[in-house]
């Protein structure tokens, strides 16, 4: 777990100085069409927000687009890179609502706070931390999304009862995500860069409803948004908080 902690730092790092160069952080300008990242956002989401965040970018959906934001609502992003998903988060819930982003990776954390500051929305808060250990308190949360980041977790156990914790009553959970429709071949999920390329640690559907069900979630739906071929997609997971009764 520690070995692919620092890999995915070593990685995602990267990816934000390249973007704070002006670089997107998929490949080489002329290839990102080729990549699971590219063509996620309408013109519309993005427009007025800082062109570092769309950058910087690594996701493999929109989970910003696919759930229903209300105003005044509470939202985190898990593994929120450059802020994209939060600022854009941020404008739907509106000035009563407020978005979080987190992340392990300073310069990540960095550059999502710079892009905060460019976009002037008030309503952000950009924390530094592990998505297996949420430094936030018990039912504090509407929705949690996330985009395309759980799959680099060794523990998507933890996580999802640290999401679940978070959520208020009848929370939402609004992820996009890797998964696989068959088993990942062993000598793939020995790879570190094929983890850290968002291939090695995708869960097979009925794993995540499975987990997503253990850690107390209902209401679960896997939706496919992306297909790339050998069994893996994008899939949009939806699942819900029970309320109180």
């Amino acid at each position: 777990m520690d070995d692919l902690k620092r890999a995915v730092k070593e990685k995602y790092g990267k990816a934000a100085l390249q973007a704070a160069r002006g670089h997107a952080s998929c490949c080489e300008p002329e290839r990102c069409e080729d990549k699971i990242t590219s063509n996620l956002y309408e013109a519309a989401e993005t427009r007025d927000l800082p062109k570092e965040a769309l950058d910087a970018s690594l996701g493999c959906g929109n989970p910003t687009a696919l759930a229903t934001l209300k105003p005044g609502e509470v939202v985190l992003d898990l593994g929120s890179g450059g802020g994209i998903d939060v600022l854009i988060s941020a404008r739907r819930v509106g000035p009563t609502g407020k978005a979080y982003g987190l992340d392990m990776t300073d310069e990540m954390v960095a550059l999502a706070r710079e892009n905060q500051r460019k976009s002037g929305l008030a309503n952000v808060e950009f924390l530094k931390g592990e998505i297996e250990q949420i430094p936030l308190p018990d039912a504090s949360v509407d929705v949690i999304l996330s985009n395309c980041v759980i799959n680099l977790s060794a523990d998507k156990d933890r996580v999802l009862r640290e999401a679940f914790r978070v959520l208020k009553p009848g929370g939402r959970f609004a992820v996009s995500d890797v998964v696989t429709r068959g088993p990942v071949p062993p000598e793939v999920r020995r790879d570190m860069e094929m983890w850290t390329g968002c291939i090695a640690g995708a869960l097979e559907e009925a794993d995540y409803r499975s987990k997503l069900e253990n850690a107390g979630f209902t209401g679960i739906s896997l939706e496919t948004t992306r297909e790339y071929g050998n069994g893996f997609s994008s899939s949009f997971i939806r699942a819900a908080k029970p309320a109180l009764t």
